[in-house]
């Protein structure tokens, strides 16, 4: 109750602090959102929604690297929809959502938690790499140095023993059994590629919104950092004020502070509605599988994660 209390309070004093730095340039943000172009507006909102495609490829992968290959339409709905619950206070009830709904698509719990935390360090060391390559000459992401230092660890996090080991330790903390078998190299680098691409498409939204034709790389490292700053804000539900404040401060400086506001509304309200949209199709694409798609039955009673052959709903062993 009290750890739930406590990101509640830092969601709404993160919103407080973007609050107040909107009405402080209230009438020169408002004249920045009117002077944005519907069109940019709505290319804006497109670009997110094929970033997010790319990014679920890199999820199937991983996915299927760990040994349940699914169509797109299935992983699509796994992630979209569960990852909804990003939106609830407390990091478990995506985590929870999209295990429950790789269950009834073939994948064991553990394995879908697996997939999950792999995709999130291999977004969360792209973005972050991302950030330092075009936004080096930048001094407020200078007074962020420390994130650089990152990136050598995260390179090396990347190799898949090195993921597996990892993911493993976590699991043995957790009390459950480890992966069976060691993420593929192969796998890596496809995801590690279909992730950069979601990412230099992430930031065609930002470009167009912001309106200057010469700050695309800027624009999609700003986005980078500030998504990376939000998801480290654990305590936060989807960074919420904290990703909107850190792309304020890396591109006020540079389009200035009103429109730079402008932006960060406009981005917020590009992605929400994107989740919305993505867990929408997904979720009506995702019905039209045959109902004889095999589904990952708990093997050590409700609940368990053990990880043994996966299975049909007769049970037995899939071919």
């Amino acid at each position: 109750m009290l750890r739930r209390l406590l990101r509640i309070v830092l969601a709404l004093v993160a919103l407080g602090f973007l609050g107040y730095g909107l009405a402080a340039n209230w009438d020169d943000t408002t004249t920045a959102l009117a002077a944005m172009s519907p069109w940019a507006v709505l290319g804006a909102f497109a670009a997110v929604l094929l970033g997010q495609f790319l990014m679920l490829l890199a999820w199937r992968e991983i996915l299927a690297g760990l040994g349940t290959r699914v169509p797109v339409r299935i992983a699509g709905r796994i992630m979209f929809v569960g990852q909804l619950g990003k939106y609830i206070p407390g990091a478990v009830w995506a985590y929870a959502a999209m295990m429950d709904l790789g269950r009834d698509h073939g994948s064991p719990p553990r394995r879908t938690f697996a997939t999950i935390s792999l995709g999130l360090v291999i977004n969360l060391g792209v973005a972050i790499s991302i950030a330092a390559a075009t936004l080096g000459r930048l001094e407020a992401v200078r007074e962020a140095w420390y994130l650089v230092l990152l990136v050598p660890a995260i390179i090396v996090c990347l190799h898949p023993k090195v993921l597996t080991w990892g993911l493993n330790l976590a699991l043995r903390v957790a009390r459950k059994e480890p992966l069976e078998s060691v993420l593929p190299g192969r796998t890596v680098v496809v995801a590690v590629a279909w992730t950069a691409l979601g990412w230099f498409v992430y930031g065609v939204h930002i470009w167009l919104v912001a309106g200057s034709a010469d700050l695309y790389l800027v624009a999609t490292g700003a986005y980078a950092f500030a998504w990376a700053t939000g998801i480290l804000t654990v305590v936060v539900p989807a960074g919420v004020g904290v990703r909107e404040g850190a792309l304020v401060l890396v591109l006020g400086p540079v389009i200035g502070t009103p429109a730079a506001l402008a932006v960060a509304i406009v981005s917020r309200l590009a992605f929400t509605l994107a989740d919305a949209a993505a867990a929408g199709i997904a979720f009506l694409l995702g019905r039209q599988a045959p109902s004889s798609a095999p589904a990952y039955a708990d093997q050590n009673g409700s609940g368990s994660t053990a990880l043994t052959p996966d299975r049909n709903l007769s049970g037995s062993p899939e071919a």
